[in-house]
């Protein structure tokens, strides 16, 4: 029996929509359907789908029995993207918004989220206030598609993918979007809403959440209260119910909202980690860091039956990180089941009331969007029978004939091919071709519209001719372009140019008298009745002539090239480099630095080994070991 499954959240930051399917078990099917049914997902939140408006495609819109929401960069080019995906069995939202600010306009409309009237807004919008610290005004911080909010009956989800810190020049967009943010979930729930707060948000909260954390306030000499006190994780932990905040509180942020849900199934758990640096091929060692999460508001905090990591799921530098809901969940002082609050009126008590259909489309689903409305998927296609139109039928005669006249030159192809083989001597017999000048009246019209391109052919004695013409003998469309050969010795003859007037006299075949046709076709096709063995002799001897013969004096051979020393040095040059073996004796692997400097962009070997939990190159374990040659240094010598 199987195991009945609660409604789940998932958010992945799957680097590329299309990155995971080049990885198992993802690439056995490559849809989005079966990607979805592995992850076990009633509501999946995509980040960095790195693709634009023009980039979406029927398999990533039209998924059976999904809707989905995207938010794309308003300028650059394969970067950033978020994307929810919701089961239309079990969910649909009532309304959805894309960005942090509520700047941005529906589709179709110049009024934004924020203006447009109250009863079809989210609400909790940053005030001019609460983002007078960003230099930035609210359209730039939601021009890089990083947020899709979409409202429940039972909660608002927020997915989003926050900056990352990169340099400085970057410091302002990152923080004005995490305070925007901030502004925005603390809103909702003054408001009385409850909040889900999911996606990749670039910050470890703790030290326990990083796996070179400690090495580095080693290094620099630091406690763990200079580690969460940076801007980005002072601005979480506030957030958050039991973050570590050091010193006094920001004005605003005076109590915590929100529940870290994974950290609370798993308080103690190290090396939770969610995202692994690809470079350093540091996943197989477990050396990253936790920086995807799925937070809710404290009034949701007993709605969750389970949440973890799925750390052996591939296909991205992160790995997905789940939320499971109880059947049965408390709101207002009652009991009620989770379906019922996740759709208006799909559910009541856990019982389906109706389907979903296509007046739950809200306007920023990506159904809507002008290339994919009203459009079916391959599979739905096949699942309905479409009805016949009544137009349709009437043409019905016309398609009858058709096919008719299609089947009866079928079998007359047929009857010449047959009788081709049993008599090869009239087979290969030229044949005179009586062209009449206006076809004839009796076929259907729909053959003489096919066959427009051919105005000349009758459709019993040309048909039959053009047949066996493809044994060798005649083809009257070769014959009056005057391409390929009659004949064998027509090979190996000089091409002549026609005169004008004998092609002409050729093109307009079709328009002379029928004598005179066939009398034209008949001399043409005497070229290729000529025995083949009676011309070898002929062609033979014209061969020979084409190319005069000429005695090789060595003395004008100025430079004599030996083919073995010329192949020996092209190796050399294009052979296969040999590579330094590190200390477990394995091949190293060539990098090339990026770091900024007076060695960047040099290239240089290493151990091609993962790096272990620690972080740094070991000696004498299975990890990375701390072998590194310049290449500039290496000198090819295998020993």
């Amino acid at each position: 029996m199987e195991k009945h499954r609660g409604l789940r959240v998932t958010t992945w930051n799957v680097n590329g929509i299309r990155n995971p399917f080049g990885y198992q078990p993802w690439r056995q099917e490559r849809t989005f359907t079966a990607m979805f049914d592995i992850l076990e997902a009633d509501i999946v939140i995509m980040q960095e789908t790195k693709i634009q408006r023009k980039d979406l495609r029927d398999d990533m819109v039209l998924v059976p029995g999904w809707d989905v929401y995207f938010s794309l960069p308003k300028h650059k080019k394969g970067y950033s993207g978020v994307a929810i995906y919701t089961r239309n069995s079990v969910c649909a939202p009532i309304r959805a918004e894309e960005g942090i600010t509520g700047i941005l306009a529906p589709p179709n409309s110049s009024t934004s989220f924020r203006e447009s009237p109250e009863d079809q807004q989210i609400g909790g919008y940053p005030t001019a206030i609460q983002l007078s610290d960003c230099d930035l005004d609210a359209a730039t911080l939601d021009s890089e598609g990083r947020c899709v909010i979409l409202e429940f009956p039972a909660f608002v989800l927020i997915g989003v993918y926050c900056p990352a810190t990169r340099d400085e020049s970057r410091d302002d967009f990152r923080l004005g979007f995490l305070n925007a943010l901030d502004a925005r979930v603390r809103n909702l729930i003054a408001a009385g809403k409850r909040v889900i707060l999911t996606g990749d948000l670039n910050i470890s909260r703790e030290a326990i959440d990083s796996a070179k954390a400690e090495e580095e306030l080693k290094k620099q000499g630091l406690g763990s209260e200079h580690f969460v006190s940076t801007p980005s994780r002072r601005i979480l932990n506030q957030l958050l119910l039991g973050g570590k905040v050091i010193g006094d509180r920001d004005d605003g942020r005076e109590s915590p909202v929100m529940v870290d849900i994974c950290r609370r199934f798993h308080p103690n758990r190290r090396g939770m980690f969610t995202c692994w640096e690809q470079r350093t091929n540091a996943r197989p060692g477990n050396f990253g860091a936790r920086i995807d999460y799925v937070l809710c508001s404290q009034d949701m905090l007993n709605w969750f039956d389970d949440s973890n990591i799925q750390e052996g799921l591939m296909g991205s530098d992160h790995c997905p990180v789940y939320a499971v809901f109880k059947d049965k969940v408390e709101t207002d002082g009652s009991e009620i089941d989770i379906k019922d609050i996740m759709s208006a009126d799909m559910f009541k008590g856990g019982i389906r009331q109706r389907d979903w259909s296509a007046k739950d489309l809200l306007p920023t689903s990506a159904k809507l969007i002008p290339e994919f409305d009203r459009r079916r998927s391959i599979r739905d296609m096949f699942s309905k029978k479409p009805s016949l139109l009544t137009s349709e039928s009437s043409g019905s005669n016309t398609d009858l004939t058709l096919k008719q006249g299609t089947r009866q030159l079928a079998e007359e192809a047929r009857e010449d091919k047959s009788n081709a083989e049993s008599d090869p001597v009239t087979a290969c017999e030229p044949m005179l071709i009586n062209i009449p000048s206006k076809p004839q009246a009796s076929h259907p019209a729909s053959l003489v519209k096919t066959n427009a391109k051919r105005p000349g052919e009758s459709h019993n004695g040309a048909a039959r001719a053009l047949k066996r013409g493809k044994s060798g003998n005649f083809s009257p469309g070769k014959a009056q372009s005057g391409k390929g050969q009659s004949s064998l010795k027509g090979f190996f003859k000089p091409k002549t140019p026609q005169p004008s007037a004998q092609a002409n006299s050729q093109g307009g075949l079709a328009n002379t008298d029928p004598d005179i046709a066939n009398a034209s076709l008949e001399t043409s096709s005497s070229l290729s009745v000529e025995p083949v063995m009676g011309s070898m002799d002929g062609a033979l001897s014209v061969a020979s002539g084409l190319t005069p013969s000429k005695e090789f004096d060595p003395s004008q051979q100025e430079d004599v090239v030996d083919p073995i020393v010329a192949k020996e040095s092209w190796s050399k040059l294009l052979g296969k480099r040999v590579v330094p073996r590190c200390d477990h004796e394995e091949p190293c692997r060539s990098l090339v630095t990026k770091k900024a400097g007076m060695n960047c962009g040099r290239s240089f070997y290493c151990c091609s080994r993962p790096l272990g939990p620690s972080g740094q190159n070991e000696k004498g374990t299975e990890w990375r070991c701390s072998t590194f040659i310049w290449s500039s240094d290496w000198t090819g010598d295998d020993t």
